[in-house]
């Protein structure tokens, strides 16, 4: 689905607090949906959200457990918000739309995100920028249905069977994704091990978007 328009990039945005099994297995069900050339883990210095979480890892440690679980694949791991000193996901898209603008993006996100969807800032801004992705996740299907920008947005869903002409949507643009579930979560590997970022050793990385060396 290159074209004339460029390549087609999907972005996964999260904390990544530790990457998981789960993370790669929505991503490249993802991916496969949308015929993606691409999909980019965009790992946030911080989450808005989660802000005050006292068992955040480092950045470095978070980017490599996320580029373990993606080897070998289509994913590329960035820490790009970093570089563009950009907070909350309306500027980080706005401004990676402008940075690249040959390429066709999607937003992707699990449905448990859409459920406090209204609660981003500039959330209907987000939407108007590009088409979304919404993946099921286990348990958040009614929430996700009855949240306030489900509501509001619930008039540009377009069918799943649709789905290989995203590039051709014009935002406002969800579509639902619906795979087998996985539970993987990143909640229950830290409790069960609140040391996991230990092993990871201090040497630094490239960043596969930016190639920036992060440390």
């Amino acid at each position: 689905m290159k074209g004339a328009r460029g390549r087609t990039t999907g972005l996964l945005g999260g904390s990544f607090n530790p990457a998981h099994v789960g993370h790669r297995r929505i991503s490249l069900f993802a991916a496969k949906a949308l015929h993606l050339d691409e999909l980019w883990w965009l790992v946030s210095p911080g989450n808005p959200l989660k802000e005050g979480a006292g068992d955040m890892a480092t950045l470095l440690d978070r980017v490599k457990s996320a580029r373990l679980q993606s080897q070998r694949s289509i994913i590329k791991v960035t820490a790009i918000e970093r570089s563009m000193g950009t907070k909350f996901t309306v500027n980080t898209l706005a401004m990676l739309i402008r940075r690249f603008p040959k390429r066709r993006f999607i937003w992707l996100m699990g449905d448990d995100n859409l459920a406090q969807f209204h609660r981003w800032r500039d959330w209907r801004r987000i939407a108007a920028l590009m088409p979304i992705a919404v993946i099921a996740r286990p348990g958040y299907d009614s929430l996700a249905r009855a949240s306030r920008a489900a509501g509001a947005l619930r008039k540009f869903v377009h069918p799943q069977r649709h789905v290989k002409n995203w590039t051709l949507w014009r935002p406002p643009a969800l579509v639902l994704l619906r795979f087998r579930p996985d539970k993987s979560s990143a909640t229950a590997i830290r409790r069960a091990n609140p040391d996991w970022h230990l092993p990871y050793t201090p040497t630094p990385v490239r960043d596969q978007v930016t190639r920036l060396t992060l440390d």
